[in-house]
């Protein structure tokens, strides 16, 4: 059946899920299914988020995040297994700041923190209707990104404007992917629900931890008779809840909150192996903290290149 072998297309891009500051999905709109044994995929999805400015004037607040940020991920993914597969994520990322009081804008790139991921598939259910999966990933976040860029006059950045974090997370994700909803068959629901577990890092900050939970409904219009082009494309509704950081062990509060994100997200594959794809969200609440920074707008597109590795 021509929807079963366009869906396994897609396991064999099937993405990584983005830590939360980058935030979106993949290289596919099902997250839950791991790659094909012995198939292997490259990727780079280039991330956009624009924050609002804290409510506080002067100088730099410790718990300062981008106003305007940049992450360029790349993504080496291997499926070793038919239920796992293994990920290696290396991001570069540019912050800029611009402050609502007197302090001159900054801006730095650097290498940010690098993660290794295994993805487990624990259930799946084939009906006419379609493929229900479920998955878990966890794995490592290193402290492998720079943590010393400093500022026009050669003060040291906060932490929160620094590429890396200095400390060694932990990042989890429960995943689940719906074919045929409704009994439509082009008709996909996708949940991403995921977790970066923070510790103390750089400059005796530990960042508050991070929550997301992103639902994705994406509807395929398109397809052609070999099923080599396709077009997937649907909304985005997305929560982000972070908690307050901690400087030197004193819990700073107003840093953390909770925003919430509509937006559209659509992928197209244009050859065999090869699939483009774009996002965009914008914030629709968000909570009120005294140095809470909500993200405002985020805008992801990236490409995947996917082959056989053989094991």
């Amino acid at each position: 059946m021509r929807d079963i072998s366009s869906f396994w297309r897609w396991i064999a891009s099937a993405a990584l899920f983005c830590a939360p500051p980058a935030m979106g999905q993949g290289a596919a709109p099902e997250t839950a299914p791991p790659l094909f044994p012995g198939g292997a995929f490259v990727s780079y999805n280039s991330v956009f988020t624009t924050r609002g400015r804290t409510g506080t004037s002067g100088g730099i607040p410790a718990t300062a995040r981008p106003t305007f940020s940049h992450e360029g991920d790349f993504n080496f993914t291997w499926g070793f297994h038919s239920d796992f597969d293994f990920t290696v994520l290396v991001p570069i990322v540019t912050n800029h700041f611009d402050s609502s009081g007197t302090a001159p804008s900054v801006g730095r790139t650097g290498l940010g923190d690098a993660m290794l991921l295994v993805k487990y598939r624990f259930f799946r259910r084939d009906s006419p209707r379609g493929t229900t999966q479920v998955s878990v990933t966890l794995g490592p976040k290193f402290p492998s990104g720079r943590t010393d860029l400093t500022d026009n006059a050669g003060r040291r950045l906060p932490a929160g404007l620094q590429p890396g974090s200095g400390s060694t997370d932990l990042f989890l994700a429960a995943n689940w992917t719906y074919t045929g909803l409704f009994n439509i068959r082009r008709l996909v629901a996708d949940e991403d629900f995921h977790s970066l577990l923070r510790s103390q890092g750089t400059q005796a900050t530990r960042l508050g931890s991070d929550i997301e939970s992103r639902f994705w409904l994406s509807y395929r219009p398109y397809e052609s008779r070999d099923a080599a082009r396709e077009w997937f494309v649907g909304p985005v509704l997305t929560w982000l809840h972070s908690q307050d950081d901690r400087v030197a062990g004193v819990t700073q509060g107003g840093s953390g909150g909770n925003v919430l994100l509509t937006g559209i997200t659509s992928y197209v594959g244009v050859r065999p192996g090869m699939h483009l794809w774009i996002g965009m969200d914008w914030d629709t609440a968000h909570s009120s903290g005294t140095t809470f920074m909500p993200v405002r707008r985020h805008i992801s597109f990236g490409i995947t290149q996917q082959f056989r590795l053989h094991r």
